[in-house]
């Protein structure tokens, strides 16, 4: 169809500002194919849950607008990359394919595509979009991944600042070719239509992203000293935005820099160790791809988890435990498809220390609910509560919910907002004892210490 065509193939960069391949492909010169691809047929792929499947319809439509007003064109198709890209590439013509990288098990499809278009003389190039410091770039003195969060991001940032942000293309000189329609995906709930709460909380695309980050500045930034406390707004919301690469790292970086009030100095450097905990993530998947399906500390696997009683999970689920704390943080994931950081972790230890539940459960639970779900940071902070991970909270850190609540929701303002009902006649009693299964967690967490004597 064309010469000197480029490909240009959209995973988790749904974006046209600081996207280093698409930069790449424009600055070639000649026309750019722009594609994203729904990749549930690769082996190693794993199908989004219905949370993300709701967000990424509304990203790829913002997206095919940003790119219609530089001149551009969004191409879908589904399938798998090493039979769906190679088959772009010869229906176009083009002669050069780009992507950003990723981190996980898929990278093993990528660089097997990559080999093979190369041998059959197309260009291929990847580039760093989606993490502020490459994880093979940060590396202990023995050139080990670090394993411990603190001497890890003290090693990103003796590395040097990240690179500036890359600005969008002012025009792209689009190739379109024929695609699959987004409606016929299917993304979107219908029978129920239970997103009425996330279209009331988010708005997917870039611009949705910006708008969210200058908020977080304006408003959430002077008052992040306090983000451990869901009733008050101090947290930067920006977790879905990047998890679908709407915004960089990068583009976050450069503006929480650009705050420069004096009293804002300590908050900006815990929220910058906050996308450091991101980073740190993705540098655990890189070393260990099965993060979602396998413990990281081996010595877990002797760990006695119970069979989940179906009918104390449903009511972990939907917020119906009788523990209000743990209801509130279920129900304002099931209403918005997003939960406060410091609640994911008490309803982490409610299900994986109090009920006996393998993290795994919770983990597949939140891959369904939450907006934000990724393969690096979803495993990696199930495991950190669970004991089983990397620089993780040792196991017999067992948060009580009760003090949790009277800690950091003193007054009730996140619990009466999400369970109004809580201390009136109508509100079910706690589905298990907390002292009594705190006993019985550290009990069966002999069988790991055993393990690893």
């Amino acid at each position: 169809m064309s010469t000197n065509a480029s490909i240009v193939w959209l995973r988790d960069d749904l974006r046209v500002s600081d996207n280093p391949a698409l930069t790449a492909a424009v600055e070639r010169g000649g026309p750019v194919v722009v594609v994203y691809l729904l990749e549930e047929q690769s082996p190693d792929a794993r199908p989004l849950g219905g949370a993300s499947r709701w967000w990424l319809h509304g990203s790829l439509t913002a997206l095919a607008a940003d790119l219609a007003a530089l001149g551009g064109t969004l191409t879908l198709r589904r399938g798998a990359p090493e039979a769906v890209i190679p088959a772009l590439v010869s229906e176009t013509g083009a002669d050069a394919v780009f992507w950003n990288r990723r981190y996980g098990a898929m990278r093993e499809v990528d660089a097997a595509l990559k080999s093979r278009l190369t041998d059959e003389g197309v260009v291929v190039a990847s580039f760093a979009g989606s993490l502020l410091f490459e994880p093979w770039r940060i590396t202990s003195g023995s050139g080990d991944p670090y394993k411990v969060f603190t001497p890890f991001w003290r090693a990103c940032l003796a590395s040097g600042d990240p690179r500036p942000p890359l600005p969008a293309p002012t025009a792209i000189d689009g190739l379109a070719v024929g695609g699959d329609e987004l409606d016929d995906w299917t993304l979107l709930p219908t029978r129920p239509d239970w997103a009425e709460g996330l279209r009331a909380t988010w708005t997917p695309g870039s611009t949705g992203a910006h708008e969210r980050l200058e908020h977080f500045i304006e408003h959430g930034l002077p008052l992040y000293h306090r983000r451990d406390e869901p009733g008050v707004e101090a947290t930067s919301r920006l977790s879905p935005h990047l998890r679908f690469g709407e915004l960089s790292p990068h583009e976050v970086w450069a503006r929480v820099h650009q705050s420069i009030a004096a009293e804002a100095a300590a908050n900006r450097a815990k929220f910058l160790s906050e996308i450091g905990w991101r980073e740190f993530s993705y540098a655990i998947l890189f070393a260990r791809p099965d993060l979602g399906r396998q413990n990281f500390r081996r010595e877990f696997d002797a760990f006695p988890w119970g069979q989940p009683d179906a009918g104390q999970l449903e009511a972990w689920r939907h917020g119906q435990t009788g523990i209000p704390i743990v209801d509130a943080g279920m129900r304002e994931l099931w209403a918005t498809g997003y939960m406060h950081n410091r609640v994911r972790m008490i309803v982490a230890s409610f299900l994986t220390k109090n009920l006996l539940v393998d993290w795994r459960t919770g983990e597949e639970w939140f891959w369904d609910t939450l907006v934000d779900a990724d393969e690096a940071s979803n495993a990696a902070s199930w495991q950190w509560v669970a004991g089983s991970g990397a620089d993780a909270a040792p196991y017999f850190r067992i948060f009580n919910p009760v003090l949790q609540a009277e800690k950091f929701d003193p007054r009730g303002v996140y619990v009466n907002r999400w369970v109004p009902e809580a201390g009136t006649p109508g509100y079910p009693e706690p589905i298990v004892d907390l002292k009594a299964s705190r006993a019985e967690a550290l009990a069966a967490y002999e069988a790991v210490k055993a393990a690893k004597a």
